[in-house]
């Protein structure tokens, strides 16, 4: 991908530390959705349920290298390269903001995916990805608005666990897909084969049942993991909000939230346990804690004076 600068200033703050509380929660899970996965390589490779559960962890690291993050990483999140049209607005305001934050010493990358959506997202240690609607619409200070918090998502390390989270619950999506997929299997069997043979009827109205149960639980279990993440990550995002503001780029993230909320692009409020569900605060919110800080002086100008 293009694109790419470098930075220095990077740290672990609360919000990096808090987003390791959903990642210890689906450890258990993940080392139960791991079993049957160890049973197969063991058939083949005779190596132990400890050892197994270390090589999914080591080669879990390969997720930090950058050129790794830049291509897999973007593959699996469909992002692309910005177009000719796309790549001037993104690199004049990705090198400015990258100036402003001193972002220096490693490689961070930008990609986009194709919505009708504004919005934009940290992932991995080193990608920024930004929607070709925010590109489109947004003017060049919101635009750097954007780009300076999801820096600053960087900066603080707040991708990190939940990258670790993505690779630990692999496993545990795998085997809610195989789960649902076996019960269907199971079903079809019995459907259509089942007034032939009684043990084809019986079988898969019994096993039907058990991959259901199977594929609900590790469901559940994912479900739980993300709920943990979003309560999380939504601190997150007020933490990198602070930083963008002690940047200078406070209004400029301020006006492509509101952006966002004259457009319509935005959830509509919820209450209670709907709330879970949602891994960003409102757009209102923020908006209105960022105008609060800045008129307590938390303001202050970017680098390259505007």
């Amino acid at each position: 991908m293009s694109l790419v600068a470098t930075f220095r200033r990077r740290d672990i703050d609360r919000a990096a530390v808090m987003a390791f509380v959903p990642v210890l929660a689906v450890l258990p899970l993940w080392a139960l959705a791991m079993v049957p996965f160890w049973l197969v390589l063991r058939a083949m490779t005779g190596i132990g349920y400890v050892g197994a559960l270390l090589v999914y962890l080591a080669a879990g690291f390969v997720l930090v290298v950058p050129a790794v993050q830049r291509r897999l990483v973007s593959a699996l999140m469909g992002a692309r390269p910005p177009s000719a049209s796309e790549a001037p607005r993104l690199q004049r305001a990705f090198d400015e903001v990258a100036q402003a934050l001193h972002v220096r010493d490693r490689h961070f990358a930008v990609g986009v995916v194709d919505a009708d959506d504004l919005n934009a997202f940290a992932c991995g240690g080193h990608l920024v990805v930004v929607t070709s609607y925010a590109i489109r619409e947004l003017d060049h200070r919101s635009l750097c608005g954007v780009l300076a918090h999801e820096l600053c998502h960087h900066l603080g390390s707040h991708t990190i666990a939940l990258t670790v989270q993505q690779w630990l619950m692999l496993p545990v999506s795998t085997l809610t897909w195989l789960g649902s997929t076996l019960r269907n299997v199971s079903v079809a069997a019995a459907d259509t084969f089942g007034t032939r043979s009684r043990a084809i009827d019986v079988g898969g109205r019994i096993a039907a049942p058990m991959f259901n149960a199977l594929s609900r639980f590790f469901a559940l279990g994912g479900s739980i993991g993300m709920v943990l993440a979003n309560v999380v990550g939504r601190s997150a995002e007020f933490q990198a909000d602070r930083r963008v503001i002690s940047f200078g780029y406070g209004r400029h993230l301020a006006d492509a939230l509101r952006r966002m909320v004259d457009n319509g692009r935005t959830m509509p409020s919820r209450s209670g346990w709907q709330r879970l569900l949602e891994s960003h605060p409102p757009a209102r919110t923020r908006v209105a804690r960022i105008e609060a800080a800045l008129r307590r002086g938390g303001r202050r100008h970017p680098t390259t004076g505007l």
